[in-house]
């Protein structure tokens, strides 16, 4: 409602013209007030919410992109961490902020489409609740055995957990892990109790100790605890390869089609914050993503950077939502919120 409309609908109900010109006034007053604060963003540090423990790979995603951010938009970013739920507790929390693009959300699979498949009554909606601004990256995971384990391949250990089912457990953090590892128990008859950790480095590090059989885990905790020699990986989902794991078989390689799992983390903001901050931020987070030297980061992660259109990020969000409920109800999965 404009200015115009506003002091028409009050005359027209009688209200005297100095009443009428004080609202105005006061509407003009914000409107001014409210551009110039959208013009002058950001003139104080941005928060950005990361609903896993400090380690973990959408930590490590943050700081990355959040060092890049700042440099770029010339205000610090500060990074929160606020664990719990699988990354649904910070996404609660954000969703509860001023939407003003001050308070951001680093949004994983987890806690965004495999909520939204797995829980009906979630408090929030991936693409509804929040704005999708950027996908930092795009990647498959890493099924892990500690270093001297006797498996050397992926049906090496569904037998040897077969054979030991006391002992067969395997770590998790989030639902996007428990759904990848429940997936290939569904599709090899393989036991496994599920034994849930804070954040992905020490679910990797559980498995080293020998606490857990196996852990499913993402690139960026995974991949440097490989090439140290302290896990052994045995594949990793989907049916491609990694680059910076070349010689780790493909899950359909390793007899397993079906275990083709691909995650994300991305960026989101409160859905009712204003075009023009959602604009400078898209454009901020897309020119991070793709610095060549957050890019390079990022690939030695063993994830693809993201950078694409927030469009194509909501789309591909929405396909997970449809793809992981099809997964659950095959696979007959319950999970308590």
């Amino acid at each position: 409602m404009d200015g115009v409309v506003i002091g028409t609908w009050l005359r027209g109900r009688g209200v005297c013209r100095s009443s009428v010109l004080l609202v105005l006034t006061i509407f003009l007053a914000s409107a001014l007030s409210a551009a110039h604060a959208q013009g002058d963003y950001p003139n104080r540090p941005i928060h950005i919410v990361v609903g896993f423990a400090a380690g973990g790979g959408n930590d490590i995603f943050a700081r990355l992109i959040g060092q890049r951010l700042s440099d770029l938009i010339g205000q610090p970013v500060v990074i929160e961490n606020r664990a719990g739920a699988g990354g649904r507790l910070a996404a609660e929390y954000v969703s509860h902020q001023p939407a003003d693009g001050y308070t951001l959300l680093i949004g994983a699979s987890g806690a965004m489409s495999i909520a939204a498949a797995i829980y009906p009554d979630l408090p929030y909606r991936p693409s509804e609740t929040f704005i999708p601004l950027a996908m930092i990256a795009r990647f498959p995971l890493f099924m892990v055995i500690a270093a001297d384990h006797p498996a050397k391949n992926v049906k090496d250990v569904v037998a040897w957990a077969k054979a030991h089912p006391d002992k067969a457990n395997y770590a998790t953090t989030s639902p996007a892990f428990t759904i990848a590892t429940e997936l290939l128990k569904l599709k090899s008859g393989m036991p496994g109790v599920a034994i849930p950790y804070r954040s992905s480095t020490d679910m990797i590090l559980s498995v080293v100790s020998g606490q857990t059989m196996t852990a499913i885990a993402d690139g960026p905790p995974a991949v440097p605890m490989v090439k140290a020699g302290k896990v052994k990986a045995v594949a990793v989902t989907g049916a491609e390869r990694s680059a910076e794991l070349p010689e780790v078989p493909s899950m359909a390689e390793a007899g397993y089609p079906d275990v083709d799992i691909h995650l994300f983390s991305g960026v989101f903001a409160p859905a009712a914050t204003p075009a023009a901050i959602v604009a400078k931020l898209e454009t901020g987070l897309r020119d991070a993503i793709r610095d060549p030297g957050i890019a390079a980061k990022l690939r030695a992660m063993a994830v693809e950077p993201g950078g694409g259109s927030p469009e194509d990020f909501k789309r591909m969000i929405e396909a997970d939502i449809v793809k992981y409920q099809d997964v659950v109800r095959a696979a007959n999965l319950h999970f308590e919120q």
